[in-house]
């Protein structure tokens, strides 16, 4: 973002009126001094300044050469010499301010913000009610970061000349870096209500209201800077920032365009325009724009994790892989370019890999409940249960009404051999909701496992009268109706199950065991048949074990 506008001090001030010398000025000093000013008048500077170099050289370096030589080359520009000529002066004449003055003046032109400041508080001791110095000493100390002193020169100069604009400005951007910015606020607006055409007010106004995300604020002032001025950088980003605030990606991208064609090295035009592109979806054009940020600032983790997203919807995942990891090189606390990272991998089926970095999430923060989660589920893949259950702990301890972590848990225990615990937590779930399926199946599951085969077909019995259709479930269901020799029930669930996979061939045999027990032989073959169509391998034993 731009920097705050900061003023300076205009122009040394003229010492012609002051009677340096007393009256003790040598005839030869006047004869320089002299021609040096018929040449000034003649717009002949350079000869001028060549005059009073050549009246140094003979010895009449006196204390008005010194102003004469220190005017001319400021007015030159060249701002060492000049403060050159008024340091000679002020060790002639260390009791005039306006000398001290005039030496500041140039050194707050070439940034020399303390020895500046040092001089202006010199010319504020000698003559306190100089205003203008206190307005210089209060600008330097702005630039060096001191706005307490600073509004208290502010207020000196505003004691004398009330109205004074560079006063007021100075003291409104003390105000704005204390972070008084209402105050700040009220204080630009005072000044433009004066002079609507104040630039550095509309400017410092534009950036109050992005710290405030007042859009609004930001708009009014941004269009009224670039009316002023159709290269402004804070306004160009003033009205990225509104645009951006409206969803309007299109102009965004418009703005930021400008404020990089303006100014190319300016790292946050070309991430907002890389983050217009991508929110638009124009995805080669974010990665270039990206790119180019990057280039200007090669640490910043978070165009890195930007660019990576990019990248992963234009399908290059090795490119996206790049840009997370020098995210996280860049920024070893950035958690979202490891949760991008390990997302990728775990995608692409690189688990160890991405179980190794939610791991790490994890132990960064252990709040990190999601991290829990993916970890959890990784280790249930690879049979790791007893992790797989210490993950999912985790996640309780975070969220204590996470359903989906309640019932990895209860699996996770369950497949560890801990059925007693998988029990308690299935039976808390179908307390806090009677018609939870998961909570019904895991405990159907546990009761197969235990070989309590009533009590795992009460539990499919309540999970179909709950809508549960899926093939397993009627199929378990028809096998304990069977094993429980209630064949009419059974034959009617392995019937549901067939519908919804006809060539089902487990079913299809032992729907024909249940028919030929119930004196169905003929319908008992016909099934057989089926199921040897589906699954020739059932043929194997029919006739009996093999011979050897």
């Amino acid at each position: 973002m731009s920097s705050m506008p900061i003023r300076t001090s205009a122009k040394v001030k003229s010492l012609r009126t002051l009677d340096l010398e007393k009256g003790a000025k040598s005839s030869d000093s006047s004869a320089f001094l002299a021609r040096a000013v018929s040449l000034h008048l003649s717009g002949k500077r350079e000869e001028a300044l060549e005059e009073l170099r050549q009246a140094g050289l003979a010895g009449e370096g006196s204390a008005e050469i010194s102003v004469a030589m220190g005017h001319i080359q400021f007015e030159l520009g060249q701002f060492e010499d000049a403060a050159a000529s008024y340091r000679t002066l002020v060790e002639q004449k260390p009791q005039h301010p306006m000398a001290w003055f005039n030496l500041a003046v140039c050194l707050e032109k070439v940034g020399s913000w303390q020895d500046a400041a040092d001089k202006f508080q010199k010319a504020c001791t000698l003559d306190p009610a100089q205003t203008d110095a206190h307005l210089g000493l209060g600008m330097c100390l702005l630039r060096l970061n001191d706005p307490t002193s600073a509004l208290a020169s502010f207020d000196k100069c505003l004691e004398v000349s009330p109205g004074n604009e560079d006063a007021r400005f100075g003291k409104a951007v003390a105000m704005q870096m204390q972070g008084q910015v209402d105050g700040a606020a009220k204080l630009y607006t005072e000044i433009l209500e004066a002079n609507s055409e104040c630039e550095e007010a509309l400017s410092n106004l534009t950036l109050i209201g992005m710290a405030r995300q007042d859009f609004e604020m930001v708009r009014e002032y941004s269009e009224r800077l670039l009316d002023l001025r159709p290269d402004s950088t804070v306004a160009l980003e003033g009205l990225a920032t509104w645009t951006c605030a409206t969803g309007d990606h299109a102009l965004t991208a418009k703005f930021c365009t400008l404020l990089v064609s303006a100014v190319p090295g300016h790292y946050e035009g070309w991430f907002n325009l890389a983050l217009s592109y991508q929110k638009s979806g124009h995805w080669k054009e974010a990665a270039e724009a990206y790119a180019e940020a990057l280039r200007l600032r090669p640490q910043a983790s978070q165009a890195y994790t930007n660019l990576g997203i990019v990248r992963e919807e234009l399908g290059d995942r090795a490119g996206a892989r790049e840009a997370y990891e020098r995210a996280v090189q860049s920024d070893a606390s950035a958690t979202a370019p490891l949760w991008n990272l390990a997302l990728l991998l775990e995608q692409g089926g690189q688990a160890e890999e991405a179980e190794r970095l939610y791991q790490r999430l994890l132990d960064t923060d252990r709040e990190e409940g999601e991290a829990a989660f993916r970890l959890g589920g990784l280790r249930l893949q690879r049979d790791d249960h007893a992790g797989a259950a210490e993950a999912f702990k985790i996640c309780l301890e975070r969220r204590p009404d996470w359903s989906e972590a309640r019932a990895n848990l209860a699996l996770a225990s369950s497949r560890s051999g801990d059925r007693q615990e998988a029990q308690r937590i299935y039976e808390q779930m179908l307390d806090d909701d009677p018609r939870s399926m998961e909570a019904l199946r895991g405990l159907a599951g546990v009761a197969l496992e235990a070989s309590d085969f009533a009590t795992a077909l009460e539990y499919h019995v309540r999970l179909i009268d709950l809508g549960e259709r899926s093939v397993e479930i009627l199929y378990n269901a028809g096998l304990l109706y069977q094993k429980d020799n209630q064949f009419d029930e059974a034959a009617r669930l392995y019937r549901d199950a067939l519908s919804l996979r006809p060539d089902m061939p487990e079913a299809l045999l032992n729907l024909g065991h249940v028919l030929e027990s119930l004196g169905r032989e003929e319908e008992a073959r016909a099934c057989w048949t089926k199921a040897l169509e589906a699954k020739p391998a059932l043929a194997q034993g029919y006739f009996g074990p093999a011979i050897d």
